[in-house]
């Protein structure tokens, strides 16, 4: 193994560690002493162990709970979207369960609001953490993952109405005051990820140029997309120009553009969000 290669093994271990620790740290703080269902395998998790605690009396480890629900989406992540990735994702719920199970929790208020917004921003903090460094917390995360890799979509949006239905679950057990204000804990998490991680989030490209070949040598080079050249005229000076089309990622929008304009300063660049992309497009293939 080289060198490089096992510095970023290195870091990223170290990333899922501190990871781990912020999410487990969240839920004992903040989670629990809102008794919130932040969604996902987690919040299902936290109702079952509420439930038979509450109904039984027994108190089940949140490890084993959490570990149970992952064992499906951890199969799709071994199976559709890459074995390194899913061995740290796995690394993130191991660890994240343990020391929820172990962690003392510090209550910092009592104020739902506040535990609310708060908690989900220290929670969309902790999954970007893992997602940047090409992990996950597990649970829809492997999902989200896999709709993004093979549909090309951007699925957080999706996600998010499926962990508001979870909630709603608990709001028939626990009250609709609790379910209110979990949502706005998983919205607040949600936006979180979609500021910090814009991995699967695309933007086109339209670029009228003099330099066409220059323009997508350096959009395959840097984002390993192609582009195609379009034949245009320019309205004021009737002179012929080329228009280059492209569909990159968010994260290398800027750098591209920063390529383009050095190699062509008088380039126009329109740069627009797009929302879906249908036909041969991946973002990227993981490990």
């Amino acid at each position: 193994m080289s060198q490089s290669k096992a510095w970023i093994r290195i870091r990223r271990l170290t990333v899922v560690v501190i990871s781990s620790f912020i999410f487990a740290l969240n839920i004992n703080s903040f989670v629990n002493t809102g008794n919130l269902f932040p969604g996902g395998a987690t919040g299902l998790a936290l109702l079952i162990q509420r439930l038979v605690e509450m109904y039984f009396s027994v108190h089940l480890p949140f490890t084993l709970i959490n570990v149970v629900l992952n064992a499906f989406p951890v199969y799709i992540g071994f199976r559709y979207i890459g074995k390194e990735y899913t061995v740290y994702s796995c690394i993130m719920v191991l660890l994240t369960s343990v020391l929820t199970d172990l962690l003392p929790a510090y209550v910092i208020t009592y104020d739902i609001l506040l535990i609310s917004i708060f908690g989900g921003i220290i929670s969309g903090f902790g999954i970007s953490l893992c997602l940047l460094v090409d992990a996950s917390t597990g649970g829809t995360d492997f999902i989200a993952m896999y709709l993004s890799e093979k549909k090309g979509v951007d699925s957080w949006n999706l996600i998010f109405g499926l962990n508001a239905g979870i909630i709603v679950i608990a709001g028939f057990i626990y009250g609709w005051d609790r379910a209110l204000y979990s949502i706005i804990f998983q919205f607040v998490c949600t936006q979180v990820i979609h500021l910090m991680y814009q991995e699967y989030q695309q933007k086109t490209l339209l670029i009228v140029t003099n330099n066409p070949e220059e323009v997508c040598w350096i959009i395959k080079q840097m984002s390993q997309h192609s582009a195609t050249v379009l034949s245009g005229e320019g309205s004021y000076e009737g002179e012929e120009r080329s228009v280059v089309f492209s569909v990159i990622g968010s994260r290398e929008t800027n750098r591209i553009v920063k390529s383009i304009r050095e190699k062509d300063p008088t380039a126009f660049i329109d740069i627009m969000k797009t929302d879906r992309v249908a036909g041969r497009f991946s973002l990227r293939h993981f490990s």
